[in-house]
């Protein structure tokens, strides 16, 4: 029987963390010290960091970071007065948010779970979802937005990083467009070949209607946008965005 995708993605960012993976490497302690200073960037895409706004006031807040494990984001939001529960499905990011928690000191929930299952979590629980790029590992995307709509507050925000697909149409040299849409290796044996080749775990492709269209259809309203690049590589070079942030409220 074949591993499920979800299993295969787990133990993949297992091994880019060991081999050093950028998201995988949790703040140091000065960054820590600054962050209680007042003095931060969060990062839900690779380049452009989130506007301070649109966090807020964070003391007190009770925030989820959904697939957000790794010691990087949750860590800043402790520092600067939030309630902090962290879910990721990596035992490797979850341990790195245990190691940073206990060598700084504060109190976090961590939980290691599978974000394409129900959340475990109570309906209004979070005044705030912070979901970096991460649902390009999942297949069906209009799930977890319903799933983020439930555990939200009213008048709760979630504030998400999303692929824009432009990448999965690429080859590895970003100078051909070589696959269609969308990129589903379930669906597709040579995309699966591609993923296999590159180490890349199990991707898709999302489109702005499932990314957009999803969050909407959950019942959450768009409130702000930006788009980003890969940080890197030809499409960065030529100022070709590959991802979105956005930020929208459960009214």
């Amino acid at each position: 029987m074949r591993e499920d995708y979800q299993d295969v993605n787990a133990r993949t960012i297992d091994k880019w963390v060991d081999e050093g993976w950028e998201w995988g490497k949790p703040i140091t302690h000065e960054a820590y010290l600054k962050a209680l200073r007042g003095e931060w960037e969060i990062y839900l895409t690779p380049t452009k960091p989130v506007p301070h706004r649109w966090f807020g006031d964070l003391r007190g807040k009770k925030v989820l970071g959904l697939a957000s494990g790794g010691g990087q984001q949750m860590p800043v939001f402790a520092a600067l007065g939030a309630e902090c529960t962290v879910l990721d499905y990596s035992s490797r990011q979850i341990e790195s948010e245990r190691a940073v928690s206990e060598r700084e000191g504060y109190s976090i929930r961590i939980v290691r779970a599978d974000m394409t299952k129900p959340l475990p979590f109570s309906d209004g629980e979070f005044d705030i979802v912070f979901h970096p790029v991460s649902n390009c590992y999942v297949r069906e995307v209009r799930p977890i937005w319903r799933e983020c709509h439930r555990v939200l507050r009213r008048g709760g925000c979630l504030i998400a990083g999303t692929d824009h697909y432009v990448n999965y149409i690429v080859d590895e040299e970003e100078k051909a467009i070589v696959n269609s849409l969308p990129f589903d290796p379930l669906a597709n044996e040579d995309q699966m070949r591609q993923l296999e080749e590159q180490d890349a775990g199990v991707q898709f492709s999302h489109s702005l209607e499932e990314q957009i269209g999803g969050q909407l259809e959950a019942g959450f309203r768009l409130l702000e946008l930006y788009e980003d690049t890969n940080g890197s590589g030809r499409l960065h070079e030529l100022h070709i965005p590959t991802f979105l942030a956005m930020r929208s409220v459960k009214e």
